[in-house]
């Protein structure tokens, strides 16, 4: 996502993630999931580096916003 107008916010197991995605998603901020894992699998490839973890993306316009989701959740689960 070189050159693009998305910026990786958090890197981190699925559970978590999806947490992340759902609080996201319920202030009207759309993120990318990238689980590199689960798409090498689909393309016939081995598992990814740490299998099971996903990267979140978000438009660099939302991304204040979007990193106090992700420390006010990650803070709250004492990650």
């Amino acid at each position: 996502m070189k050159d693009s107008n998305y910026i990786k916010i958090y890197t981190g197991d699925f559970i978590i993630v999806q947490r992340i995605v759902t609080e996201l998603e319920a202030i009207d901020i759309n993120p990318i999931v990238k689980d590199q894992t689960e798409s090498a699998r689909l393309a016939g490839f081995g598992g990814g580096i740490v299998p099971g973890f996903q990267e979140i993306f978000v438009n660099k316009d939302e991304l204040d916003t979007a990193v106090s989701v992700v420390q006010s959740i990650t803070s709250e689960l004492g990650s």
